[in-house]
C-alpha cells in the first residue's frame, strides 16, 4: 500500500519509520527547507534526531505530490493544524482513505478529531482515528508497540488495521471512535497533573492514586460522551494513561514537572520544542464536564495551575481536603 503521512514531526517521522517496514511511505513536511534537509540527510534533525529514515520512506514538501495514486492517507499533524490539513486534502478531491494520529481537541471550536472530519470531509469519508500507548522514538527504533485503530465502519476499521498492522506494531481495531479520541485527549492532562505529582515528590502512592482517580474522571466523561466502558480500560484509555503520566518521554508529564519547580507556562512550552496537547485540551474537557454535569476535579485542579493563577501545591492541598465519597 502507498501511505502519504502528513506531517514530519516526531511522531509522524516515527510512523513513516515503523509503516516503511510493509509499506511505500511518503512522507510530508510543511516547511520545504526541512523536507530536502530530511530527504538529503536520511535524519529528521529536528524533531527525531536518533533514528535514521529508511532508503524506502520519500519526504516532500508538496502536498499534493504526496497524495498521488492509491493507498491512505495518515495525518500526524497536531490537532490544532487537523482541520487545514483536511480541508487541503478535500480541495484535491482524494478518495483514499483518511486516518489522523493527533490527539486533543479542535482550539478554535473544541471539538473533537472526528467531528471535525465530519465537517471538512463529510459524514459518509472513509475515516477514522489511531491512538493508544505509543511514543514516537521507541515506535521509530522498532520497539514493541501496540495501538488502537478506531472507525465508525467496523469493516473500515479491520481492513486499515490489518494493513497497518505488523510484528513490532500491533494494531488492534474499534468502532468507538469517540470513545477512543476522548481517552487520548483526557489522559494528557491527566500526565499534567502526574508530573505536577512528582514533580512535588508526593511519592508513588499518590502517582497511583492520582492515575487510578484521573481513569475515573476519563471514563465518566467519556461514557457521558457516548463512549463505552470497555474502551476506557483498553488501550487507548489505561494503556496510553499509564504510558503518559509515567513514562520519562512524556512531554504533557513534563510540563507538570516544570510547573511544580516553579516555572511559568510560557517559559515550559519554549523550552519544550513540542507540541503539549493537555495544555490546550484541558479548557475543552473542563468545559465539556461542566456542560455534561460530570464531576473531575483533577482536570479543574490542572486547569487552575495552568490558568487560574494556583500554585500547584495549592491545587494538591485542595484535592486532598475533599470530603471522602464512595469509590465509583
Amino acid at each position: 500500500m502507498n501511505i502519504a503521512i502528513l506531517g514530519a514531526g516526531a511522531w509522524g517521522t516515527a510512523l513513516a519509520i515503523s509503516l516503511a517496514a510493509r509499506h511505500r511511505v511518503i512522507l510530508w513536511a510543511r516547511d520545504a527547507a526541512q523536507a530536502a534537509a530530511i530527504q538529503s540527510s536520511r535524519r529528521n534533525s529536528r524533531y527525531l534526531p536518533e533514528v535514521p529514515l529508511p532508503d524506502s520512506v520519500t519526504v516532500t514538501g508538496d502536498f499534493s505530490s504526496a497524495l498521488t495514486g492509491n493507498g491512505a492517507t495518515l495525518i500526524a499533524a497536531p490537532t490544532s493544524e487537523l482541520r487545514e490539513v483536511l480541508g487541503r486534502v478535500a480541495a484535491l478531491r482524494s478518495e483514499r482513505p483518511v486516518i489522523w494520529a493527533c490527539k486533543g481537541f479542535d482550539r478554535a471550536s473544541g471539538k473533537l478529531p472526528h467531528q471535525v472530519a465530519a465537517e471538512v470531509l463529510g459524514k459518509l469519508a472513509p475515516c477514522g482515528a489511531l491512538s493508544g500507548p505509543s511514543f514516537a522514538l521507541e515506535v521509530a527504533q522498532g520497539r514493541p508497540t501496540a495501538l488502537t485503530l478506531a472507525a465508525g465502519d467496523a469493516e473500515f476499521a479491520k481492513r486499515l488495521a490489518r494493513e497497518l498492522h505488523h510484528p513490532k506494531l500491533r494494531v488492534y481495531f474499534s468502532t468507538d471512535l469517540a470513545g477512543v479520541e476522548i481517552s487520548g485527549a483526557v489522559k494528557n492532562v491527566m500526565a499534567i497533573a502526574a508530573g505536577i505529582s512528582d514533580g512535588l515528590e508526593l511519592g508513588l502512592n499518590a502517582r497511583a492514586a492520582l492515575i487510578t482517580r484521573g481513569l475515573a474522571e476519563l471514563t465518566r466523561l467519556g461514557v457521558a460522551l457516548g463512549g463505552r466502558t470497555e474502551t476506557f480500560m483498553g488501550l487507548a484509555g489505561a494503556g496510553d494513561l499509564i504510558l503518559t503520566c509515567t513514562g520519562e518521554l512524556s512531554r504533557n508529564r513534563r510540563v507538570g514537572l516544570l510547573l511544580a519547580r516553579g516555572e511559568s507556562l510560557d517559559a515550559i512550552l519554549k523550552q519544550l520544542g513540542h507540541v503539549a496537547e493537555g495544555v490546550y485540551s484541558a479548557p475543552a474537557i473542563e468545559a465539556l464536564a461542566a456542560e455534561k454535569r460530570v464531576d473531575m476535579p483533577i482536570t479543574r485542579a490542572v486547569c487552575a495551575v495552568l490558568f487560574r493563577g494556583a500554585s500547584p501545591r495549592d491545587a494538591v492541598q485542595q484535592l486532598l481536603a475533599r470530603d471522602p465519597r464512595e469509590e465509583a
